[in-house]
């Protein structure tokens, strides 16, 4: 089990882990930018209905749900992701087998082979 003591949550929110927080820091480091925040989206496709969407933003939606964490990284979902959205964990894996970020959805009613969809 990890330390997760930094990880913040809320009822309609998005849980970044500490490792994921670290590896979206070091991104935007290595952007030069301070005004981007991570956007976590659902939209359709993929082979189980739905898709994630993971993706630097600048823009700030009308009903978006943003969370900061200690890092200075913002995740920001938008108002008709968030239902689909609410109480997962992203996390960061780097492993020989894997490096990346994973999606832990308690509403996903079941995914695809490659993980990407769910429905």
């Amino acid at each position: 089990m990890t330390e997760t003591s930094a990880e913040t949550t809320t009822a309609t929110g998005v849980v970044l882990t500490d490792p994921a927080a670290e590896k979206v820091a070091s991104l935007l480091a290595q952007e030069g930018r301070d005004d981007l925040a991570l956007r976590v989206a659902v939209q359709p496709g993929g082979c189980s209905g739905l898709r994630y969407q993971l993706f630097f933003d600048e823009r700030s939606l009308d009903g978006d749900v943003v969370q900061e964490y200690g890092s200075g990284v913002k995740v920001v979902t938008d108002r008709m992701s968030v239902p689909y959205l609410a109480g997962a964990t992203i996390d960061f894996v780097d492993t020989i087998e894997k490096q990346g970020f994973t999606i832990d959805n308690p509403n996903a009613g079941g995914s695809c082979a490659c993980g990407e969809s769910f429905h």
